[in-house]
């Protein structure tokens, strides 16, 4: 009787075995493809993938959204699963080669408005990763218009002259002599973040400016994005990890609040990331070396603020105390967390005007985060003030409480409007 119940029991155990283990690697194999889809959404976020490639809300990376650059408007392209206007029909292999080396899987090549000249560093195990998740994506049938470029750069053909000067296809390989978290830094910032793509100057056929000018400063979407190099009259010299940190993670700090193409960075990206990366991230930034052929501090020194009795800055105070100081106070120092502080910006104090006239001329609207849920905003002036007026308020603040930066002309106003 003993012998038949363990026997009936080894029986039943065997057959629970023979049924279950063919099931454990379906089981793991979900579990892993789930994961690399979570980890692929969260890639797509840390690349802000779809602030360039969402044209409608409605149709998420579904494309055609319009990149104006000096050469003409391009369109991004559909990242849905569609087969005919998506990438419905490319492999990880053709979406690798995308990435890597800025080529379409029947070969024709990429205009570099997609990062690919910084992409490339990116892993096989991210884009993977990133590949799984955009083919969950709802397919959406999406026509791309082609580029309004002039010949001969409608042709995508002369991309392959471009890139022999401009591009080079590389793997990212760890500083040794950095730590960790500076390492993975680099790694987003280089890579799927690709700040240097707005924060450093171009050259004249489009490409980043690299070596002493990376980072210098740059124009986006009509925007100057700012120096993040230890300059010390516009960059982060004075900026702090967690000050970094709380920009990056909230929109907002004791120095600034996020606006023009930064907002929708902090909206669609880097709130998202984690409090891990966004501290490497901020490791990286603040690491980066300042130009050692120039000498920052000397310029500094020898710049001084325009005197109070010239006619500009007479005129822009009148305007200042009468619009502005209401938020950004008598002194400059504005209200931390709220309205900008005068006295510390690198906005104001930038060689580059532009930005600086673009938040007095069409306002700006801090973006909400989950520590700052509602978001301050800056009126626009440009219906009140002319093109003189503008320049002299804009005077006025780099060259007063403790600021010395170049003189705004009205003609640099007349542009912008």
């Amino acid at each position: 009787m003993k012998s038949n119940l363990q026997s009936n029991i080894t029986a039943a155990l065997a057959f629970s075995v023979a049924i279950v283990l063919p099931l454990c690697p379906a089981v793991a194999q979900d579990k892993n493809t789930w994961s690399t889809i979570q980890r692929g959404y969260y890639l797509t976020r840390m690349g802000d993938c779809g602030a360039c490639h969402t044209n409608d809300e409605a149709k998420p990376m579904a494309g055609d959204y319009p990149l104006p650059t000096p050469f003409g408007t391009i369109y991004s392209a559909n990242l849905t699963p569609d087969d005919q206007t998506g990438i419905g029909s490319w492999t990880d292999d053709d979406f690798y080669r995308a990435m890597d080396e800025g080529k379409r899987p029947d070969g024709t090549r990429l205009y570099p408005a997609f990062p690919y000249t910084h992409f490339t560093i990116v892993t096989r195990e991210d884009s993977d990763a990133i590949f799984a998740y955009l083919k969950t994506l709802e397919p959406v049938h999406q026509e791309v218009d082609p580029p309004d470029f002039p010949f001969p750069l409608n042709i995508r053909l002369a991309m392959m002259g471009w890139n022999m000067i401009n591009f080079e296809d590389r793997e990212f390989v760890p500083n040794a002599d950095k730590s960790a978290e500076w390492n993975r830094g680099r790694y987003i910032a280089e890579g799927l973040g690709h700040c240097a793509m707005c924060h450093s100057p171009k050259n004249l056929i489009g490409a980043e400016k690299t070596g002493s000018e990376a980072y210098t400063g740059g124009m986006a979407e009509g925007w100057f994005a700012p120096a993040l190099r230890k300059d010390l009259n516009a960059g982060l010299d004075d900026w702090s990890k967690e000050e970094l940190v709380e920009f990056l993670k909230y929109g907002r700090n004791g120095h600034t609040a996020a606006f023009g193409p930064m907002s929708e960075v902090i909206s669609k990206s880097t709130q998202h990331l984690t409090d891990d990366d966004v501290a490497a991230l901020s490791t990286y930034i603040l690491d980066l070396p300042q130009d050692e052929d120039e000498d920052h501090s000397s310029k500094d020194e020898q710049r001084q603020p325009l005197s109070s009795d010239d006619e500009r800055m007479r005129v822009g105070k009148v305007i200042y105390e009468a619009q502005c100081s209401a938020c950004h106070a008598p002194d400059g120092d504005g209200i931390s967390g709220m309205f900008g502080d005068l006295t510390r910006s690198g906005i104001v104090k930038s060689e580059n005007d532009t930005s600086l006239l673009r938040l007095i001329m069409d306002g700006a609207r801090a973006v909400p985060t989950d520590k700052y849920p509602t978001p301050q905003a800056m009126p626009a002036f440009a219906w009140k003030l002319n093109d003189e007026q503008v320049a002299a308020v804009a005077t006025y603040v780099r060259n007063s409480f403790g600021n010395a930066a170049p003189a705004v002309s009205s003609d640099a106003v007349s542009p912008l409007r």
